[in-house]
Formats: structure tokens, sequence, C-alpha cells
């Protein structure tokens, strides 16, 4: 019999426990979640970190981008007279970001400023370098501009017969040529519209104008209006509102265009029909605008009040309708059609230069009663044969017995009759002279003898003249003494159809300046050598004591540079 060797037993059941504990510890999953834990708390201090970086990042970027927003605007400033540079590098300082290099890019013309910054911010990491990323960097850039939605002016010229005296002319086309020159250098592409208004005694218009507005239709020869007082108390132009047409006419010559070869208007109207005296209506080309200039020529009287109405007209947002119209037609440039803008957009600049070299003076009209009706003139232009009906045959000139019947003198053979020459027939008699008694050989006694009658119609046929096609071809002057002072027996005064305004020019003048500066209007003044009266006009007219300029000879060069000056240094509104 063998015997084993056995554990005691106390030992085995202290081995049993150990036994399990350590299978226990071998299959407990418990310490997994503190590894788990361990690389979860790492990565959580890593964002945390890198969040920390990326907020002081934005931090700095921000107050960079916030820098430069308010550098710019400051700099861009149209009433800024520090250098660009010079402003945002300031503001960097005051900052605090004086450390970071900034790169300003200013650009600038007549009425615009425009300024761009540009920087970067670097901010050195306490988390992210762990990870190999040792700065941020981050680029910032900012661009204000500040300028004029765009700059209307009205060139107001004197072009009146005593411009052809001293160079008068010719040093105000040098000038006038180098300002448009130099407005449209420093100004920004179809922001300035120029209108140019060559004034003497009136005003003359495109046709195309005047077919946007209403007005009477007596004739088409040339394009006028005859404005009344109340007209130039107001800036605006009615589109809808019925304006006189100014009659074509010459109350200063004695000449009859009605018998030239060709036929031809006066000489000397007082509404112009050359395209040369026509108003330019809102261009910008300043090769054409130098070339109207240039075609200037001086003659006329001089009416300053007429001339500002309509500088200030081509100004007011009453035409705007009128203007896009013409854009549509392509009569002017289609980005002006919202032009002239309203008064009270502040991104766009009203100019009036009003210029002259002397005083009001005379402007004539023809009246009412003489304007659309049927005159007492009739024409015969087979003949070039004048016939002027002077009412009833009361005298019986012609001598038929009818002293009811209308009389015409005739100028053509200065006989009567009672229709004008070539409207009716000439009566005719064939007679002979026969001898009824003789002595011997000789006839004693003879007598005439009717052998026959004859009836010719007079050549040609006579018209009955309009009194605007009368004035158009012949002056007044030589309707008067010519054709009515030359009959027997009548008498006319030349006073009787026209009237004249010289004294209320000057007050009309200083209503449409006080009209324009209440709008806003800049108002400009050249005294170019005028006489007293004409210079105190234009001062009272200027916008301010500065506004205004009195010069003689080539110093009139002078006074349009400074005005083109003083725009670029206006207090402009963005």
């Amino acid at each position: 019999m063998s015997t084993r060797s056995r554990l005691p037993v106390n030992e085995f059941s202290r081995k049993g426990p150990l036994r399990g504990a350590v299978t226990r510890f071998i299959r407990d999953e418990d310490g997994n979640l503190i590894i788990l834990g361990v690389y979860a708390c790492v990565l959580m201090l890593m964002l945390t970190g890198i969040g920390i970086d990326l907020m002081r990042f934005e931090r700095d970027r921000s107050a960079l981008q916030y820098t430069l927003d308010r550098a710019v605007l400051a700099a861009a400033d149209l009433e800024q007279t520090k250098d660009a540079k010079a402003v945002v590098d300031d503001y960097m300082a005051k900052a605090g970001l004086d450390h970071i290099t900034t790169k300003v890019t200013p650009k600038e013309g007549l009425g615009f400023r425009r300024v761009t910054a540009e920087a970067e911010s670097s901010v050195r990491t306490q988390f992210m370098h762990m990870t190999g990323v040792d700065t941020l960097k981050g680029p910032a850039s900012s661009t204000a501009e500040e300028s004029i939605g765009g700059i209307e002016i009205s060139l107001v010229l004197d072009v009146s017969g005593s411009m052809n005296y001293n160079n008068r002319l010719t040093n105000l086309k040098i000038a006038a040529k180098d300002f448009i020159d130099t407005m449209s250098a420093n100004t920004e592409e179809g922001k300035l519209s120029l209108s140019i208004v060559p004034y003497a005694t009136q005003v003359s218009l495109p046709g195309y104008l005047l077919d946007e507005m209403t007005v009477t239709d007596e004739h088409d020869y040339s394009h006028c209006i005859n404005f009344e007082a109340s007209d130039f108390d107001v800036p605006s132009l009615s589109l809808t509102e019925t304006y006189k047409r100014t009659l074509h006419f010459d109350p200063w010559q004695s000449y009859d265009g009605r018998t030239a070869d060709p036929q031809r208007l006066v000489r000397r109207p007082v509404c112009k029909d050359a395209g040369h005296r026509q108003t330019v209506v809102m261009q910008n080309d300043k090769t054409a605008l130098k070339a109207f200039i240039d075609s200037f020529d001086a003659e006329g009287n001089t009416s300053i009040d007429v001339g500002m109405k309509w500088g200030v007209a081509l100004l007011d947002p009453s035409i705007q309708p009128a203007i896009e119209n013409l854009a549509t037609a392509e009569k002017v440039p289609d980005i002006f059609s919202d032009r002239p803008a309203e008064y009270t957009d502040p991104t766009t600049l009203k100019v009036v230069v009003l210029m002259t070299d002397g005083q009001n003076t005379n402007q004539y009209y023809i009246k009412d009663g003489f304007r659309d009706a049927q005159s007492n003139v009739w024409w015969n232009d087979a003949e070039e044969a004048y016939s002027v009906n002077i009412g009833a045959d009361v005298n019986d000139r012609d001598g038929d017995g009818d002293r009811s019947e209308d009389i015409y003198y005739r100028h053509k053979d200065g006989s009567w009759a009672d229709y004008p020459y070539g409207n009716g027939s000439t009566e005719g008699a064939v007679y002979e002279t026969v001898c009824v008694a003789y002595f011997w050989f000789w006839c004693i006694r003879e007598e005439t003898r009717l052998v026959s009658t004859t009836s010719a119609d007079e050549p040609g046929t006579a018209v009955r003249l309009s009194y605007a096609d009368l004035w158009a071809r012949t002056t007044l002057n030589y309707v008067d003494k010519e054709l009515l002072d030359s009959i027997p027996g009548y008498s006319n005064s030349m006073s009787n159809w026209y009237s004249s305004v010289g004294g209320a020019k000057d007050t009309r003048t200083k209503a449409i300046c006080d009209a324009a500066k209440e709008k806003n209007i800049l108002v400009y003044t050249i005294a170019f050598e005028a006489p007293s009266a004409g210079k105190n006009l234009l001062k009272a007219c200027a916008s301010s004591d500065s506004h205004y300029f009195d010069v003689k000879n080539l110093e009139i060069a002078d006074a349009f540079s400074a005005i083109a000056s003083s725009i670029r240094l206006l207090r402009l509104t963005q």
C-alpha cells in the first residue's frame, strides 16, 4: 500500500482564494478606462490649448482689422489734409499695433479719394507649437472710398459784340479750354457733365431740347425762349408750361434778305440760328467741347439774366425727364440719363461759372399783336415785288370810285390797286391817232380813237406773309423805312412792333442768382474787363466774395484755373 504526499488542508484552502484573485484580476477590464481617460485628458488639453491660441489669434486679427477699417475711413475723408500713410500709421500706433508693417495705397482725383491698407498679424502659439505650428499669421485689408457721385457744371459765357475788343474772345477761348482739360483730367470717367451756355442778346438752344418743352410754334428758324420776370425767381424749368418762342428778327440793321439771291434770313437776329451759338447740353467729350468753344464769334447785346437762367436750369432736376429722353435719342451720353440730380443728393456737386465783359443791355421782343398774325405785307416771289395793304381806300387812290374796298400800294411800279401785284390783271387799250382836218396837204387837227381793249394777267403770284415770316427775312428798319414810310401819305412807327427790356435785367439776374444759391448751387463769377455796373452785379451774384474774380487780359486764364483748384478743395460729402 502506497501512500501519497498531501498538502495540508489549510494550505490548499489558502491557495484557493489567491488563485481566484489572480484570475479575477486578469479578467477584470476596469483598468482600460483609466488608460482611455489619460488619452482623453491629453487630447482635451491639446484642443483647449489650440482653442486658446486661435482665440488669441482672432483677437489680434480682429483688432487689426478694426483698426484698419477706422484708419482707411479717416484717410479717405475728402476733408483729410494729412498723407494717407501718416493717418493709417497714426491709428495703428494709437491702437498699440505700430509694430505691424502696413502697406497703404491711396488714389485720388477731383471729388474722390480711395485708400487701401494691408497688414498681417502674427501670433506666437503657446500650445500649437507642440504640433509644429509656431506662429499664426492673419492677413487683413480694408478699402474705403469717399467721392462725389457726380459733378454738374454750367459754363455761362458772354459772346456779345464787345468781346471782339482787346483780344477778349481769344483769351476766353484759351482759358475755357484749359478749364475743360483740367476738370476732365481730374475727374473719374462718367462723373463730370458740362453744359456750355454762350449768351448775347439771347440764348440759342438746340431744337431737340425745345422739342422736349412746350413752346409756341410761330416759326422754326431759330430756337430761343422769352422768359417772363417770374421765371427768374426759380431755378426750375417747366416742361409743360407754354413758353413764348423768340421771333426771328433783327432790330438793328436795314436789310431785306427776301430780295437776295438766294434768299436768306436776316443777318443779325436777336436769336442766333448758327450752330456755334446753340447751347451744349450735358456733354463729356472734351475734344468736342473745346472745338465748340473755338467756334465762338462775338455779336449782339448782353443778357446776363437769360444766360444765368439757362445755366441754372440745366442743373435743376425739373428737366431730368427731358435729359432722359435726349439720352435715349443719343443726344446726351446715356450715363447722364438720370441727371440733373436732386438737390438733396449729397454726392452731387452743382456749379455755375458765369462770365461777362460788360453789363446788361437791351433785349428786344416782338409785341403780341405782331407775332403769329398775318401781316399786311404781300410778296410776289417771281417778280420780287412787295405790295402793302393800307386798309380801306377812303381816298379812292385807284380812281375806281369804290372807297370801301381795300387798297394796296404796289412797290413794283408805285401804283395803287385793289389787289396785290400779281393777283389780278392789267386792263389795257389800243389807240390810233387820225387826222380829221386838212389845209391843203397839212393836217390841221388830229383825233385819238380807241381801236381795241386788252386784259393781261400780272406775272407771278402774291402771297400774304405772316409776321413771323416777314421779320425772319426783312429787318424791322427795312419794313418801316422802305416798305411803309415810302408809301405816299402813309406813316408808321417801328416802336409799334417791338418792345425792349433793359433796366429790369439786373433785378432778374440777382433773382436767379439768389434762387441758385438757395439750392446750394455753387456760383463762381468772372468780371472780365467789365464796367463797374457789371462788376457789382457779378459780385452780388457769386456764392461769396472768394467766388468772384475781377480780371483783365490774360488773367482770365488764372481765374478759370483758380476755379478748377477751388472745386478740388471744396468741402464735399461722401
